[in-house]
């Protein structure tokens, strides 16, 4: 299980402040466990923390009224996400639930904001982060638009091993079946047929409730 310290030491931004900063930083974080099916934050509620996944798994997604859902992606170890809404100063625009038990920071907005106005290095790990996950909702779009479900499925896992957007992660991924149908969007019967089609390329292994990666590029590149 990664612990804060471990989290923040594999976070670009925070390998480059000072010991004293660093202090700073974690005394204006609290960690929470949040269990599974629980809201680490809700869609419409003012905005007053950055937030990371220190050990676990969530999910970003969005719930309308009319009880039509859809996830956005997977976030895991050592991604940070919400800078968009505290940027702009709005309530939030999605739902983040937790997809298993997971431990999450809460960063306070004054921290957040003391960061963006005195390091560099947090501003140039902001503007790589926002490029990041912009190039992933397209990829997101561009795979539901022209991929088959196998291919889907294969460039749904290989986004939650992009380095930048999630620096703690390792090529072994405790997911389930229904967790990955959830983020994929499709069933988990689905799942199970395109995990084994995807076992048979060699590009994983497939045990309860763990995945292993065996071939990153080529799910990175499957059904091209």
């Amino acid at each position: 299980m990664q612990t804060l310290d471990e989290m923040l030491q594999a976070s670009c931004w925070a390998r480059q402040l000072s010991a004293d900063e660093l202090d700073r930083v974690k005394n204006d974080i609290v960690l929470r466990t949040v269990a599974a099916g629980a809201y680490v934050c809700m869609k419409g509620e003012p905005v007053e923390h950055w937030l990371g996944v220190v050990d676990g798994l969530v999910k970003m997604a969005s719930n309308w009224s009319s009880g039509k859902s859809t996830s956005f992606l997977g976030l895991s170890n050592g991604s940070w996400f919400g800078e968009g809404s505290l940027m702009k100063d709005e309530p939030r625009r999605y739902d983040v639930i937790a997809l298993r038990d997971s431990r999450i920071a809460y960063m306070k907005r004054s921290r957040f904001q003391h960061l963006l106005d005195h390091s560099i290095a947090f501003n140039r790990f902001l503007l790589i982060q926002l490029n990041e996950r912009l190039g992933q909702f397209i990829g997101i779009i561009e795979h539901e638009r022209l991929l088959a479900t196998d291919a889907r499925l294969a460039r749904c896992l290989a986004s939650m091993f992009n380095p930048l957007l999630y620096p703690g992660s390792s090529l072994q991924l405790r997911v389930s079946q229904e967790e990955i149908g959830l983020l994929a969007g499709i069933s988990r019967q689905r799942v199970n047929q395109a995990l084994r089609k995807l076992e048979q390329a060699g590009l994983l292994r497939a045990a309860y409730g763990t995945l292993t990666i065996l071939d990153l590029d080529r799910l990175r590149r499957f059904g091209d």
